[in-house]
Protein backbone atom coordinates (compact mmCIF):
# COMPACT_ATOMS: atom_id res chain seq x y z
CA UNK A 1 0.00 0.00 0.00
CA UNK A 2 1.33 3.43 -0.97
CA UNK A 3 2.29 5.81 1.83
CA UNK A 4 0.09 8.89 2.10
CA UNK A 5 0.78 12.36 3.51
CA UNK A 6 -1.86 15.09 3.55
CA UNK A 7 -1.42 18.85 3.58
CA UNK A 8 -3.93 21.46 4.68
CA UNK A 9 -4.18 25.25 4.75
CA UNK A 10 -6.19 26.30 7.77
CA UNK A 11 -7.47 29.56 6.23
CA UNK A 12 -9.96 27.45 4.28
CA UNK A 13 -11.67 26.09 7.38
CA UNK A 14 -13.34 27.01 10.62
CA UNK A 15 -11.69 25.21 13.53
CA UNK A 16 -14.59 22.74 13.70
CA UNK A 17 -14.32 21.99 9.98
CA UNK A 18 -10.57 21.63 10.29
CA UNK A 19 -10.86 19.01 13.03
CA UNK A 20 -13.61 17.22 11.14
CA UNK A 21 -11.49 17.03 7.97
CA UNK A 22 -8.48 15.69 9.87
CA UNK A 23 -10.60 13.01 11.52
CA UNK A 24 -12.27 12.08 8.23
CA UNK A 25 -8.84 11.30 6.81
CA UNK A 26 -7.67 9.56 10.00
CA UNK A 27 -4.86 12.04 10.59
CA UNK A 28 -3.07 11.20 13.83
CA UNK A 29 -0.48 13.98 13.79
CA UNK A 30 -0.29 17.46 12.28
CA UNK A 31 3.09 18.88 11.33
CA UNK A 32 3.12 22.66 11.48
CA UNK A 33 5.43 23.96 8.73
CA UNK A 34 4.85 27.66 9.48
CA UNK A 35 8.03 29.51 10.36
CA UNK A 36 5.88 31.77 12.55
CA UNK A 37 3.34 29.42 14.20
CA UNK A 38 0.77 32.03 15.10
CA UNK A 39 -1.84 34.18 13.37
CA UNK A 40 -3.28 37.59 14.13
CA UNK A 41 -6.58 36.78 12.44
CA UNK A 42 -6.91 33.05 13.13
CA UNK A 43 -5.93 32.88 16.79
CA UNK A 44 -7.39 29.37 17.16
CA UNK A 45 -4.41 28.28 15.07
CA UNK A 46 -1.74 29.84 17.25
CA UNK A 47 0.56 26.98 18.17
CA UNK A 48 -0.40 26.60 21.83
CA UNK A 49 -4.13 26.97 21.19
CA UNK A 50 -4.05 24.54 18.29
CA UNK A 51 -1.94 22.03 20.18
CA UNK A 52 -4.48 21.97 23.02
CA UNK A 53 -7.45 21.61 20.67
CA UNK A 54 -5.80 18.81 18.73
CA UNK A 55 -4.89 17.01 21.95
CA UNK A 56 -8.55 17.14 23.02
CA UNK A 57 -9.40 15.40 19.75
CA UNK A 58 -6.73 12.74 19.99
CA UNK A 59 -4.41 14.28 17.39
CA UNK A 60 -0.75 15.06 17.99
CA UNK A 61 0.87 18.38 17.11
CA UNK A 62 4.47 18.81 16.01
CA UNK A 63 6.27 21.92 14.75
CA UNK A 64 8.93 21.43 12.07
CA UNK A 65 10.18 25.00 11.72
CA UNK A 66 13.77 23.88 11.39
CA UNK A 67 13.01 20.97 9.10
CA UNK A 68 10.36 22.41 6.78
CA UNK A 69 9.86 26.12 7.59
CA UNK A 70 9.70 28.54 4.66
CA UNK A 71 12.06 31.00 6.38
CA UNK A 72 15.53 29.69 7.11
CA UNK A 73 18.40 31.53 8.78
CA UNK A 74 21.27 30.29 6.59
CA UNK A 75 21.93 33.07 4.06
CA UNK A 76 23.52 30.54 1.69
CA UNK A 77 20.02 29.21 1.01
CA UNK A 78 19.08 32.57 -0.61
CA UNK A 79 21.42 32.83 -3.63
CA UNK A 80 18.88 34.90 -5.61
CA UNK A 81 17.41 36.70 -2.62
CA UNK A 82 14.63 34.17 -1.99
CA UNK A 83 14.73 30.74 -0.33
CA UNK A 84 16.01 28.24 -2.90
CA UNK A 85 13.84 25.16 -2.34
CA UNK A 86 16.31 22.79 -3.99
CA UNK A 87 19.17 23.96 -1.82
CA UNK A 88 17.04 23.76 1.32
CA UNK A 89 15.80 20.27 0.41
CA UNK A 90 19.43 19.12 0.24
CA UNK A 91 20.17 20.18 3.84
CA UNK A 92 20.51 17.80 6.77
CA UNK A 93 17.60 19.51 8.52
CA UNK A 94 15.18 18.87 5.65
CA UNK A 95 16.32 15.26 5.26
CA UNK A 96 15.83 14.74 8.99
CA UNK A 97 12.26 15.98 8.62
CA UNK A 98 11.58 13.41 5.94
CA UNK A 99 13.17 10.71 8.08
CA UNK A 100 10.92 11.66 10.99
CA UNK A 101 7.87 11.28 8.78
CA UNK A 102 9.16 7.90 7.58
CA UNK A 103 9.60 6.76 11.17
CA UNK A 104 6.13 7.94 12.14
CA UNK A 105 4.49 6.23 9.17
CA UNK A 106 6.24 3.00 10.10
CA UNK A 107 4.65 3.35 13.56
CA UNK A 108 1.22 3.73 11.97
CA UNK A 109 0.73 7.50 12.01
CA UNK A 110 -0.99 9.44 9.25
CA UNK A 111 0.37 12.98 8.90
CA UNK A 112 -1.01 16.29 7.67
CA UNK A 113 1.33 19.21 6.96
CA UNK A 114 -0.22 22.42 8.26
CA UNK A 115 0.18 25.93 6.91
CA UNK A 116 -2.09 28.95 6.43
CA UNK A 117 -2.41 29.31 2.65
CA UNK A 118 -5.71 28.07 1.19
CA UNK A 119 -4.37 27.07 -2.22
CA UNK A 120 -1.46 24.61 -2.06
CA UNK A 121 -0.26 25.96 -5.42
CA UNK A 122 0.76 29.13 -3.55
CA UNK A 123 2.43 27.43 -0.58
CA UNK A 124 5.83 25.91 0.12
CA UNK A 125 4.11 22.97 1.86
CA UNK A 126 3.24 21.83 -1.67
CA UNK A 127 5.87 23.32 -4.00
CA UNK A 128 8.74 22.34 -1.69
CA UNK A 129 7.74 19.71 0.86
CA UNK A 130 4.98 17.99 -1.11
CA UNK A 131 7.21 17.71 -4.14
CA UNK A 132 10.05 16.12 -2.21
CA UNK A 133 7.76 13.72 -0.35
CA UNK A 134 6.29 12.62 -3.70
CA UNK A 135 9.81 12.01 -5.00
CA UNK A 136 10.44 10.04 -1.81
CA UNK A 137 7.58 7.69 -2.60
CA UNK A 138 4.61 9.29 -0.88
CA UNK A 139 1.18 9.95 -2.31
CA UNK A 140 0.65 13.60 -1.38
CA UNK A 141 -2.95 14.81 -1.10
CA UNK A 142 -3.88 18.42 -0.44
CA UNK A 143 -7.07 18.92 1.57
CA UNK A 144 -9.06 21.95 0.44
CA UNK A 145 -12.46 23.29 1.38
CA UNK A 146 -14.42 21.93 -1.58
CA UNK A 147 -12.08 19.26 -2.91
CA UNK A 148 -8.84 17.37 -2.57
CA UNK A 149 -5.95 17.76 -4.97
CA UNK A 150 -3.04 15.39 -5.54
CA UNK A 151 0.54 16.47 -6.09
CA UNK A 152 0.21 15.13 -9.64
CA UNK A 153 -2.72 17.47 -10.22
CA UNK A 154 -0.65 20.35 -8.85
CA UNK A 155 2.08 19.42 -11.30
CA UNK A 156 -0.41 19.57 -14.15
CA UNK A 157 -1.35 23.08 -12.96
CA UNK A 158 2.34 24.01 -12.96
CA UNK A 159 2.78 22.87 -16.55
CA UNK A 160 -0.38 24.67 -17.65
CA UNK A 161 0.78 27.84 -15.88
CA UNK A 162 4.30 28.02 -17.26
CA UNK A 163 4.18 25.93 -20.44
CA UNK A 164 0.63 26.15 -21.81
CA UNK A 165 1.87 25.58 -25.37
CA UNK A 166 4.20 22.71 -24.52
CA UNK A 167 2.51 20.25 -26.90
CA UNK A 168 2.93 22.47 -29.93
CA UNK A 169 5.85 21.74 -32.23
CA UNK A 170 8.50 24.43 -32.48
CA UNK A 171 11.03 24.84 -35.25
CA UNK A 172 13.11 27.19 -33.12
CA UNK A 173 13.67 25.11 -29.98
CA UNK A 174 14.69 21.53 -29.34
CA UNK A 175 11.86 19.57 -27.71
CA UNK A 176 12.06 19.21 -23.93
CA UNK A 177 10.71 16.29 -21.94
CA UNK A 178 7.78 16.77 -19.57
CA UNK A 179 10.16 16.03 -16.69
CA UNK A 180 12.45 18.86 -17.79
CA UNK A 181 9.53 21.24 -18.16
CA UNK A 182 8.17 20.27 -14.76
CA UNK A 183 11.52 20.86 -13.09
CA UNK A 184 11.64 24.31 -14.68
CA UNK A 185 8.03 24.99 -13.65
CA UNK A 186 8.81 24.12 -10.02
CA UNK A 187 11.82 26.42 -10.20
CA UNK A 188 9.74 29.29 -11.53
CA UNK A 189 7.07 28.78 -8.89
CA UNK A 190 9.80 28.76 -6.23
CA UNK A 191 11.00 32.14 -7.50
CA UNK A 192 7.48 33.53 -7.23
CA UNK A 193 6.51 32.25 -3.78
CA UNK A 194 9.84 31.68 -2.01
CA UNK A 195 10.44 33.80 1.08
CA UNK A 196 12.57 36.86 0.28
CA UNK A 197 15.28 37.96 2.68
CA UNK A 198 14.49 41.64 2.18
CA UNK A 199 11.01 41.00 3.59
CA UNK A 200 12.51 40.84 7.09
Amino acid sequence: MKKIVYTVGYASFSLEEFIRVLKAHEVGCTIDVRSVPRSTYYTDYNAENLKATLRENGILYRNYIREFGARQEDSALYPEGYLDFEKFAATDAFREGVEKIDAGVERGYTFALLCAEKDPFNCHRCILVGRKLKEHGYSVIHLEREKTETQEEIEHRLLERYFPNRNQLSLLEAPRSEEELLEEAYRRRNAEIGYHIEEE
